[in-house]
């Protein structure tokens, strides 16, 4: 069944189970570079050349520029694919062509056939669907993919890539600092990597130590670098966003910087395709509001300090008033290689309870080591066994000046919890 830009937030593709061909991503580990999937592709028949493609990299805002600029496109009527990671529900998120998922049975089956090839090479899991997207998009012919950066840039898969003249930046900030760097230059420098001679990228504004990498390592290869204000709001004339909250503002407009790059290069697309496709770009887990037993829930993505800190601010902006004397539930699964205190630091407030629940699947920080962390706050922490365990739990806050509830913390939290949860 086809899935519509408009639906995707209603139905997600149904699982796929990959074990079979796809490794552990566990068990191989982040192992950044370009050569073995290049060697690969070769081998392969080089499908990353036979369609054009752009390259969204940075560090929280990724999937919804790459979001904006699809549903633009559809908008316009380019036949396109987009390639995000990581996903939700199903494998089969990670590879959109136009209007619908990738079909699982194509999936296996596009997988199935690089696996002699994948072995070869000592290819990741990462650079195995990679290797599958890029071939089913060369296989579909489609004109133009929208490639997110998995991690960092410089060493992602989706560079091997040769044609990507035109490059967006969403906010850049300190992630996955064990692959990448301690120090938001460091980071910044890996980011930067995506950008070759002539490239023309867009970023939205950045912490000045990132927004000083980004130019001089423009300035050292050869791209032309812009900087893009945040599109202002609906009531001041800025277009109506089919994604919520004021940080996607900035996402948006990269997303519409792109977008005119691509019409000045001869692409089709027009300021009504892009106000279209603004409105229409639909993506689940940011600011998305559902129901758990006829309780409404706010589900956000915020899996990293920066992101953490973005959440506080649009939660701040719809109690304008600042009144937080009514305390706030949260249900919150944090991976234990993240930096879990800072990020409670940021989300909480005085008298707001937490059920700290393990995220299905990898290592998580428990209620017990982050009442250690957060000095004076364990009182507020309890822990929940399953993701059903904490959802009963924020539903018997039944009281109606209560705030609504917040999911968050981790993706594949959500991704566990959405299955539960009635539709928007």
């Amino acid at each position: 069944m086809a899935v519509t830009p408009n639906d995707t937030r209603l139905l997600l593709p149904s699982p796929v189970d990959l074990d079979d061909l796809l490794e552990p991503f566990a068990r191989r580990g982040v192992d950044l570079g370009l050569e073995r999937l290049r060697r690969a592709l070769a081998e392969g028949g080089h499908p990353e050349r036979r369609f054009a493609a752009v390259q969204v990299a940075g560090t929280n805002g990724k999937g919804s520029i790459c979001t904006f600029l699809h549903a633009i496109l559809r908008a316009a009527g380019v036949h396109c694919g987009t390639y995000r990671s990581p996903h939700l529900v199903s494998w089969c998120e990670r590879i959109q062509i136009d209007d619908a998922w990738i079909h699982g049975d194509t999936l296996r089956a596009d997988l199935a056939r690089w696996q002699a090839i994948g072995r070869r090479h000592g290819l990741t899991p990462f650079e195995l669907l990679t290797a599958a997207a890029f071939d089913r998009f060369a296989a579909d012919a489609v004109e133009l993919a929208v490639l997110e950066v998995g991690l960092g840039g410089r060493l992602d898969a989706t560079t091997t890539h040769p044609g990507r003249s035109v490059v967006g930046f969403a906010s850049i900030g300190l992630d996955h600092r064990e692959h990448l760097g301690d120090t938001l230059a460091a980071i910044a420098f890996e980011k930067a990597g995506v950008l070759e001679p002539d490239t023309l990228a867009f970023s939205a504004p950045q912490e000045p130590e990132a927004s000083e990498v980004l130019a001089a390592e423009a300035r050292r290869r050869g791209a032309d670098l812009r900087w893009v204000e945040p599109l202002p709001p609906a009531e001041l004339g800025g277009p109506e966003l089919g994604l919520p909250g004021e940080l996607q503002r900035g996402n948006a407009a990269v997303a519409v910087a792109m977008a005119q790059a691509l019409a000045r290069a001869g692409w089709p697309l027009g300021s009504a395709a892009i106000r279209a496709g603004l409105a229409a770009a639909r993506w689940p887990g940011r600011l998305e509001l559902r129901s758990w037993a006829g309780r409404p829930l706010l589900l956000d993505g915020a899996h990293n300090p920066p992101a953490a800190a973005a959440l506080r601010r649009e939660l701040d902006a719809m109690d304008p008033a600042g009144d937080h004397a009514v305390p706030r539930r949260w249900l919150i699964g944090i991976q234990r290689h993240k930096e879990a205190a800072v990020m409670l630091e940021h989300l909480l407030q005085p008298g707001d309870r937490v059920a700290i629940v393990p995220v299905p699947g990898h290592a998580s920080w428990n209620a017990t080591a982050l009442a250690e962390a957060l000095a004076g706050r364990g009182a507020d922490l309890h822990a929940v066994a399953t993701p059903e365990e904490g959802l009963a739990w924020l539903a018997e806050d039944a009281s109606l000046a209560a705030p609504v509830p917040v999911v968050t913390g981790s993706l594949f939290l959500l991704g566990a919890v959405l299955p539960l949860l009635s539709a928007p």
